[in-house]
């Protein structure tokens, strides 16, 4: 039986929503548990609504929320026992065997920093996170690849650049049961030589590291393509490239909308394709995949997006949990590259 620690109180929709998710997947045929972490008197009254196994679902204590627009070190240090720090303790301690959170994604991030330790070997943790792409990947054929990261470290050496690679084969073979992931730089250019120093030296490394199918340097071009299953990025830059993604999904759903409500020969048309829209719109729906892995940390940790449904967080959870039972850390462990490994003379300080 997996248990998962979630943080039921940071989403932008309030607990419900994930009440809601987790009393629906413990009456699922599954080895799964939850521990919902929060104010214990709101928790139980939204759980009093819903059909649950009580066998699989318990209430957590937690004082104060995080929320959104706090500094997420002043709130941390301000409210000691919120629901993000006690739900990484009982997974520190062995209460539970994954983090799950839809609060805020900086304070999910020094939460996990404070209270787990990082992998031998990684400098940088990273948020990873998928993206819809016009060709499928995978033997389950899934339309959408992996990028990391995506926002937890702004700026990368050309190891941490390299841990990525690794961490996102490891994810990447885990969660979407693909045997070699393909993994590429984004970079300016394919060519080797191509990119920031960081990039260029990173390649460099990559080439030459058996445990990682690199594939080279890809451009932005490649990125909704999908000529590759993980892209490899600063967090800068894979924030930017994710939201603008976000971006043009719904420049797209809002012009198909008022096209259809301008002239009746577009309406006929967009009739005529709205299972071909209905298939983008299935494929830019993030409720589907749960959640975005934040990886180098011994513990399993996943942040959902803050307007997370009960679907979404169903979904966060089992992934959480397929994480744990395929050792996702171990994983990552044996495929790092010798030199980064600590106990390595020259590797570096973590």
């Amino acid at each position: 039986m997996i248990t998962v620690a979630l943080d039921a109180m940071g989403s932008d929709l309030g607990p419900g929503p994930l009440v809601k998710g987790a009393a629906e997947l413990t009456l699922e045929d599954r080895d799964l548990s939850v521990l919902l972490v929060g104010d214990e008197p709101t928790l139980s009254q939204h759980l009093a609504e819903q059909r649950y196994d009580p066998s699989k679902l318990a209430v957590v204590h937690a004082d104060g929320v995080v929320d959104m627009v706090k500094k997420p070190a002043e709130a941390l240090d301000q409210t000691p026992n919120c629901s993000i720090l006690t739900a990484a303790r009982l997974v520190r301690d062995g209460e539970a065997d994954a983090l799950v959170s839809s609060g805020s994604t900086g304070a999910v991030i020094l939460a996990a920093a404070r209270t787990f330790k990082r992998l031998p070997g990684i400098r940088r943790t990273a948020l990873a996170a998928v993206y819809p792409t016009e060709r499928t990947h995978g033997p389950r054929e899934d339309p959408f690849a992996l990028m990391l990261d995506v926002g937890a470290t702004l700026n990368c050496t050309a190891e941490d650049l390299v841990g990525f690679a690794v961490m996102g084969t490891a994810y990447s073979r885990i969660i979407s049961d693909i045997g070699r992931p393909r993994v590429a730089l984004l970079s300016n250019g394919s060519e080797s030589n191509k990119g920031t120093p960081a990039i260029v030296k990173a390649h460099q490394m990559l080439v030459q590291l058996e445990s990682v199918e690199f594939q080279g340097n890809v451009e932005g071009l490649d990125i909704p393509r999908g000529t590759v299953d993980v892209v490899v990025c600063d967090g800068f830059l894979g924030n930017v490239v994710l939201k603008m993604l976000e971006g043009v999904s719904e420049v797209v759903s809002d012009l198909a909308k008022d096209a259809y409500e301008s002239k009746f020969v577009w309406r006929v048309g967009l009739t005529m394709l709205s299972k071909r829209l209905h298939q983008l719109r299935a494929m830019t729906d993030w409720k589907q995949y749960g959640g975005a892995p934040v990886l180098g940390f011994d513990q399993v940790v996943i942040k959902a997006h803050g307007r997370s449904n009960h679907r979404a967080i169903r979904n966060a959870l089992i992934v959480a949990a397929k994480a744990v039972r395929r050792d996702l850390s171990g994983e990552i462990r044996r495929a790092l590259p010798r030199p980064m490994q600590p106990t390595d003379p020259a590797s570096p300080k973590s």
